[in-house]
Order: C-alpha cells, then sequence, then structure tokens
C-alpha cells in the first residue's frame, strides 16, 4: 500500500499532522477492530428501484461471485442523499453506454472502515441539524469547517490515513474494473487498494482539498471548480504545486440518462404551463439530513394559496423523513394531500399520468427504502415546471431552480454556477426573499422561458454529459 499521506501532488505534509493522521487511524482500529487480515468477498442482491437500468448491488458473501465483463463499479456512501443520487446517474449513464453497473455502499458493511464512516457520518448530520438551530454554530464552527477547514491540504492528508481502514472491503474486487466514487472515501479507498481505473467525481463547486484522491482521475462538473483543484488554491496558506492535467477533468453537470432523453419536450411543456395551459408545478425536496425545516415551512405555506386558486400544484419529496410530514402537517393545521407513502408503485404510475394529464393541489411522498426515496425526485423531476432545491447537488440538474438557503459554506458555489450557467435563481437565503422568487417565476412568464432556454442550449452543448463522461474516464483509465 502505497503512503499517499506525507506527500499530496508533490506536496509534502508536515510531521505533525501525519502523526495526528496516524493517531485518528489508531483510534477508529482500537474503536472498531483490526481487519487488515480478513478476506471479504462479494455476491450481489437485486436492486429493485433500480432494475430498469440492471443495477446489482455488492454485498458481502461466503463465495466470491464474479463480476459481469461489462462491469462498472459505483462506490459510494450514504451521507444524506446526495452521494446516492449522483452514484444513481453513474449507473444510468453506464447502463446507457452498455455497462452492467454495479452498487458499492461502503457504509454499509460490518467491517471497520464501514463502521468509521458510519460514525463520520452521524456526526456530520448532527452538525448540519444543529447548524440550523443554532445560529451562533453555523457562524463560528459549521460555515468555517465547510468552506475553509474542509479546504485544507493537512485534512485530506488525515481522511488519506483513515481511507487505508476501506482497502479490506476493496480488496477482492478486480483491480482494473472501471470504477467511478462519488465520494473521496470510496476513491481514497480503491487507490490504497491498488485499483487502477478509479474516478473520483467530485460532487460540489467549491473546490476543497478534502475531495482530493490522488491516483485517480478527478472529475469536476464547472470550469469554475477546474481551476480551483488545478493550481489547488487556497488549500495552504503558500502556493502549492497543483493538479496534473492528466489527473483532472472538466467532464460537465451529472444527470441521469432518463433525464436527459426527452428533455426539450419536456421544457416545451414547462414553458407552455407558464403561459397559462396549466398550474405551474412546484418540487421540493427534503434533504438526506432534513435540515431547513423552517425555509421550507414557510414556501409551502406561501404557495398553498397558488394552489387552491389553480396556478400551482405541488409536489413535496421528504424522502425517508416522515416525521418531518407530520410537523409540517402540524405546524399548517392539516393540508389535503395526495399521499404516496411506501407505495413506490402507485407514485410510478401517477408520475406517468403526468406526462399529458392535469395536475392539480399538493402532493406528498415518502418511503423508508432510501433508492426510492432518492428516485422518487427523478421521476417527478421531468413532469414538474420549478424545483426548489437547498444549493447542492440538485444544483446541476436540468430543471430551472429556485434554490434556498445552504446548509455548509460549500453550497453557496452550487448556487453560483447554476445562476451563471442560467437554469436556476441566486441563492433566496430567507423566507422572504424565497417567497418573492416564487410570486417572480408564476407572474414573470419570460423570465421562467429564459431558464428553459438555457437549459436547452446547456444540453446542445453537452453540459449534462457529465455521468457519461465519467463512464468513459473509467472504462478507459488515463491516456
Amino acid at each position: 500500500m502505497t503512503d499517499r499521506t506525507s506527500v499530496i501532488f508533490g506536496n509534502p505534509i508536515d510531521e505533525k499532522t501525519i502523526r495526528q493522521a496516524e493517531k485518528a487511524r489508531q483510534k477508529y482500529i482500537g474503536k472498531y477492530g483490526d481487519d487488515t487480515a480478513k478476506q471479504y468477498v462479494f455476491g450481489t442482491e437485486d436492486i429493485p428501484t433500480l432494475d430498469f437500468i440492471g443495477a446489482k448491488k455488492l454485498v458481502f458473501a461466503d463465495e466470491a461471485e464474479p463480476l459481469a465483463e461489462n462491469a462498472l463499479v459505483v462506490g459510494n456512501i450514504r451521507m444524506g442523499f446526495g452521494h446516492y443520487r449522483i452514484s444513481i446517474a453513474m449507473a444510468s449513464c453506464a447502463a446507457a453506454l452498455g455497462y452492467r453497473p454495479y452498487w458499492l455502499d461502503l457504509a454499509g458493511f460490518d467491517a471497520t472502515g464501514s463502521k468509521m464512516i458510519q460514525e463520520q457520518n452521524r456526526l456530520y448530520s448532527l452538525a448540519s441539524r444543529l447548524s440550523q438551530k443554532s445560529r451562533l454554530f453555523n457562524r463560528l464552527i459549521w460555515e468555517p469547517l465547510n468552506s475553509e477547514g474542509f479546504r485544507q491540504l493537512t485534512y485530506n492528508a488525515k481522511d488519506q490515513k483513515n481511507a487505508e481502514l476501506l482497502v479490506p472491503i476493496l480488496a477482492s474486487l478486480p483491480k482494473d474494473v472501471p470504477y467511478i466514487a462519488t465520494h473521496v472515501w470510496p476513491s481514497q479507498g480503491a487507490v490504497h487498494a491498488g485499483m487502477t481505473h478509479v474516478v473520483n467525481a467530485i460532487p460540489d463547486n467549491w473546490p476543497m482539498a478534502l475531495h482530493l484522491s490522488e491516483g485517480a482521475i478527478h472529475t469536476v462538473q464547472t470550469n469554475f471548480a477546474y481551476l480551483g483543484y488545478k493550481m489547488m488554491n487556497g488549500f495552504a496558506k503558500t502556493p502549492l504545486k497543483g493538479m496534473p492535467e492528466k489527473d483532472l477533468k472538466m467532464v460537465g453537470r451529472y444527470v441521469d440518462h432518463e433525464l436527459l432523453v426527452n428533455l426539450k419536450e419536456d421544457n416545451e411543456k414547462r414553458v407552455a404551463r407558464a403561459n397559462g395551459a396549466g398550474p405551474v408545478r412546484f418540487l421540493l425536496t427534503v434533504g438526506g439530513a432534513g435540515a431547513g425545516f423552517d425555509q421550507f415551512l414557510a414556501m409551502v405555506r406561501h404557495l398553498v394559496p397558488y394552489v387552491k386558486s389553480g396556478r400551482a400544484a405541488v409536489f413535496i419529496n421528504f424522502g425517508d423523513h416522515e416525521d418531518v410530514f407530520e410537523k409540517m402537517q402540524s405546524a399548517l393545521g392539516g393540508l389535503a394531500v395526495r399521499k404516496f407513502f411506501n407505495d413506490y408503485d402507485g407514485l410510478k404510475a401517477y408520475a406517468a399520468t403526468l406526462a399529458e394529464g392535469p395536475a392539480e393541489g399538493i402532493t406528498a411522498v415518502c418511503d423508508r427504502d432510501i433508492f426510492k426515496a432518492v428516485y422518487a425526485t427523478n421521476l417527478l423531476m421531468p413532469r414538474c415546471d420549478i424545483l426548489i432545491t437547498k444549493p447542492s447537488e440538485l444544483a446541476y440538474y436540468p430543471i430551472p431552480k429556485l434554490f434556498m438557503k445552504h446548509i455548509g459554506g460549500h453550497e453557496v458555489y452550487g448556487a453560483i454556477a447554476s445562476q451563471e450557467a442560467g437554469d436556476g435563481t441566486f441563492e433566496c437565503p430567507t423566507e422572504k426573499s424565497a417567497n418573492e422568487m416564487i410570486d417572480r417565476l408564476l407572474s414573470d412568464p419570460d423570465l421562467y422561458a429564459h431558464l428553459c432556454r438555457r437549459i436547452d442550449e446547456m444540453k446542445a452543448a453537452g453540459d449534462y454529459d457529465g455521468a457519461y463522461e465519467c463512464v468513459r474516464l473509467a472504462a478507459g483509465g488515463y491516456k
């Protein structure tokens, strides 16, 4: 196993940080056990929600099940919904290009590395929720950590040492299988395990050393991110050696194949509804961490009169957070809603009718199965007109977007990227600003049509082809 903590892209790391990194690694071993001598092997399970792309989930097994000749592995973790969402986009485009996608959630095993990820995920989710309840915590700790703390090269050095704990999970995979990681830990683990065709799909627009995985091909979605990573700008107090060109590619936005094939027709229907052909359809998403509730509630309350007058229809994906639905209902005194709770087949059938049929009222969606909870947004997105979301992974999707307040400073630049591209609004950080934007989009069809035109232009230019490009890079490896 190559040491990737002491030197990162030709930049030496100080001895104090190296000692801290090794201490952190030993802490996890002491807490969860040393499984470096274990030989884990994989079998597969079906993923019914993703059966249309033939995706298989990798699980520990007593005997190894060989991968298909056209295999492509998507390495991920559940941290909120974002990394799962990007993973589905990669699997979708892999299938469209003729590969059999395999799903590898490194947080889902009874292994030391998995338990390390689970612990860090619990802490991240807790801090994310706390940041929404305490302005002082958000201002003094959470925002600086997400925008500057994770940006430092020393942070990456510590992560690289921890990622060594993931090697036993990955060791049995073929070294040359095409592999796309949608979080840096699955990428670092794969590189440490000696895998040679690793793509590290960076999810955010704000360059941070957190996302570095030397030995992989790093992909980014925007030119802003490319320049920041190329120079490793701000990753240390003094200028650093940048990333070699072979290690960094600007590929465009990571979007599912299914969302792109009929995009032009979807936009034509959107513009028609904005000009009076039917209620404008709003799609709101509750993130996997469940944060941002107050602003979310204020927007739903603001939309209710539009729904009653027939000017808007509202779809809300609560993910796997039924408690958030109950909290909203309590705060609003109860709303008449169409519910699809743990009824994915019913939702699929209803979403199909929305292609040509009418939409009205408020529809609430929730599912305990994470795949169904995540993909419900994909089912509804082509049928809806305006996506209301925080500026995280959904900031890059081909639908006009209204951005609510970010959760974590790194998300700010997702809204900036969309605003500059022209397929979304600027970030609306307050209840007042978000509701004013709702009013403006409903009253100004020319503004709305502009967003749709930009999406068409970006589609024609290949700006939404990032997931296809990641598949091609993983299949080809280094050139």
